[in-house]
């Protein structure tokens, strides 16, 4: 236990004055029972001798006065708080079908709602990470529980080139492995790094408190193939929520001069959500996304943390105090 104003612990060394001014009443009390008899002696409320029990109320005053100052030396501690804890990656479709508006006004803006939305309903301790993906994937915002980050990094996302949904997830597993395992910080070294080892699969159905939100029309035109990425997710025990951004019947969309047709492809993204525990959420349906935001199953951790424990004391002070007033007034009509 440390304190954040350790002078005020100087203020214990005045509990001994208390007791010794205790002590001396206390020699009185008896130099004046003998002089008057049993005038002199303290008794109860029911007129028998108080015996040990007069010492009882100044024993938990003194206690009470100890935690007091204990206290407004503002302590601090370890505690073991249960907590929500995880890390979400929403996933960002930017590729040139997402410009399509057969969501008004757009897909992409459609996307960007249902993730500001998303991010709204997220407690503190959750970290949201952004990665945004087309035919490649890049993280645009690190893990942070700043929403006002998160915002801007969402409000800085337009649609270009290609879609490959297999980047966006691996794009996304590499920021939530950079997050859990940041990087030594020193930058010179003649050691030979050694190699990342390959994760060992885990069981079906364990998850990692971290999760990945893919918001996209599913339409995947570039190489890997997004099932294996899905299952190397699963491997890593990170589950994949698809939101499926878009309509069945599609629309056309002039990209570069040709005329092109999208739709969303719910098929591919229902697939990624199986392989990898997640599920799968239409993003017209508004009663889909408010199952997103809740079926986020993140974990509850016991987790250590360092914190000031001032309102304890202050709060067993008082009660001390208050337990020693109650027995001082019901067995001798009087305070200590």
């Amino acid at each position: 236990m440390t304190f954040t104003w350790p002078a005020m612990l100087w203020f214990l060394l005045s509990l001994p004055l208390f007791i010794l001014l205790y002590i001396r009443l206390q020699h009185r009390r008896r130099r004046l029972a003998i002089r008057y008899g049993s005038l002199g002696l303290v008794q109860s409320a029911d007129g028998r001798p108080a015996g040990f029990r007069r010492h009882i109320p100044m024993m938990l005053f003194i206690a009470g006065l100890a935690t007091l100052i204990l206290a407004l030396a503002r302590p601090r501690a370890v505690v073991s708080l249960p907590r929500i804890q995880g890390i979400v990656i929403l996933a960002f479709d930017v590729s040139a079908s997402m410009a399509a508006d057969d969501i008004q006004p757009s897909r992409i803006e459609a996307a960007r709602t249902a993730a500001q939305e998303f991010v709204n309903n997220q407690p503190v301790n959750v970290l949201v990470g952004v990665v945004a993906f087309s035919d490649n994937g890049l993280s645009v915002q690190v893990p942070t529980s700043e929403k006002e980050a998160l915002f801007a990094a969402l409000a800085r996302l337009a649609p270009s080139r290609g879609t490959s949904l297999a980047n966006g997830i691996v794009a996304s597993l590499t920021t939530i492995d950079a997050t859990n395992n940041p990087p030594e910080t020193h930058y010179y070294s003649n050691i030979t790094p050694e190699p990342t080892p390959t994760p060992t699969p885990m069981p079906a159905g364990s998850y990692t408190p971290a999760v990945i939100v893919l918001l996209t029309d599913g339409e995947n035109t570039q190489d890997p193939d997004p099932l294996l990425a899905a299952q190397a997710a699963a491997d890593r025990g990170v589950r994949i929520y698809t939101v499926g951004i878009g309509s069945a019947a599609g629309a056309d969309l002039e990209i570069e001069g040709f005329i092109v047709h999208t739709q969303l492809d719910e098929a591919m993204l229902q697939q990624i959500s199986q392989i990898s525990g997640g599920t799968y959420y239409n993003a017209t349906n508004e009663q889909d996304l408010r199952q997103l935001y809740k079926n986020i199953d993140l974990e509850w951790v016991i987790k250590p943390e360092k914190m000031e424990v001032t309102s304890l004391f202050a709060g067993a002070s008082i009660l001390i105090l208050l337990i020693g007033g109650t027995f001082s007034l019901l067995w001798f009509n009087r305070l200590p």
